[in-house]
């Protein structure tokens, strides 16, 4: 599965939530709602959620193995640094 296109929503007006994102796969699958936050460690790539009636979040669509998650993340990711980079 191939990512074809990502585009990048960065905001500034939160300390942790830097951005959003929407991914799509080979030309006829997207996701919405990505998140890009600041962590402890650095940028990460939250993945879409829901609130359940416990109070509790569940992704709506994720990655399946590590391979995948590091290959949207980085994708996600130098894209996010780039259009940061050019606002600036």
């Amino acid at each position: 599965m191939d990512i074809t296109e990502v585009k990048v929503f960065p905001v500034n007006n939160n300390d942790k939530l830097k951005g959003y994102a929407s991914i799509v796969f080979d030309d006829c699958f997207v996701v919405r709602d990505l998140r890009i936050i600041s962590g402890n460690e650095g940028l990460f790539v939250a993945m879409p959620s829901r609130r359940r009636k416990d109070g509790t979040f569940r992704d709506t669509a994720h990655p399946l193995n590590l391979d995948m998650r590091t290959k949207i993340e980085k994708c996600v990711l130098d894209i996010y640094k780039q259009k940061v980079a050019n606002e600036t």
